[in-house]
């Protein structure tokens, strides 16, 4: 299986003249393979958002290189989908020109392209919503719509910033076993972080832990868990040892 993303030696900090405690990263390599689905733990402050800020080069690392499908794409912000926390829905258009906004930036339209976002809306569960603006959708509802807008990027790699933190505990179970679902279907690569252990360990093949500053190599967690996932796996004794260890490593890693 190739490697969706690699990095090779990849060093990071603050500032021009920033000093030893703005380091984040230090000759840190690891890599993600197509198709996996990969969640990232740690630490608040760890360094964790600037991983993905670099991933999408928002940031640029001082030494190293990123590579993508083998190579280095210094202009990767077009190149990546993107999720946060926030839906980041524009207000002022519909579900329907939400979700159509990045084939719309690279002047892509026309009735094909409606028909088929009007298709994914449908497969999403969001049929009868197209014209609907985000003020009246449910929170579910709008990570949906930016989940879409991330797929619709074109991009193979999605990067997903706690996506689902702000919603209630049932919408957040309902929403988690349908990315599962999505993920199935598309096999896109997905870099995913989160605080919520039980979270990263029911989605992911892999975990991978913050557990320094500077970063200098990243913990990895095999989930031994088959798929397709139900919420019944959440029960199996295996992972319940495997979740209880990792949340008493993270406990070791903070101070208050």
């Amino acid at each position: 299986m190739k490697e969706s993303l690699v990095f090779q030696d990849v060093t990071f900090a603050y500032g021009a003249n920033a000093g030893k405690n703005a380091s984040v990263l230090k000759k840190l390599n690891f890599a993600i393979k197509a198709g996996e689905f990969v969640s990232v733990i740690g630490p608040s402050g760890s360094g964790k958002s600037t991983l993905f800020r670099l991933i999408s080069g928002l940031e640029t690392q001082d030494e190293g290189r990123i590579l993508m499908n083998g190579e280095v794409v210094h202009n990767r912000l077009g190149r990546i989908g993107y999720m946060s926390q926030k839906d980041g829905l524009l207000p002022w258009l519909t579900v329907m020109e939400n979700a159509a906004l990045p084939l719309s930036l690279k002047g892509i339209n026309g009735k094909d392209v409606n028909e088929d976002i009007a298709e994914k809306l449908e497969a999403f569960g969001l049929k009868g919503y197209e014209n609907r603006y985000p003020h009246e959708l449910s929170g579910g509802m709008r990570q949906r719509v930016s989940f879409l807008r991330a797929l619709l990027s074109g991009s193979d790699l999605l990067l997903l910033d706690e996506p689902f933190s702000a919603l209630d505990a049932v919408t957040k179970t309902i929403m988690q076993e349908w990315l599962l679902e999505q993920w199935e279907e598309t096999r896109k690569t997905i870099l995913f972080i989160t605080h919520d252990v039980e979270e990263a360990l029911f989605l992911s093949d892999r975990v991978l832990i913050f557990s320094e500053c500077p970063v200098e190599h990243l913990e990895e967690v095999a989930v031994p868990l088959d798929r397709p996932r139900t919420l019944s796996d959440l029960k199996n004794p295996e992972f319940t040892s495997l979740k209880e260890n990792l949340l008493l490593d993270l406990r070791k890693m903070v101070t208050i």
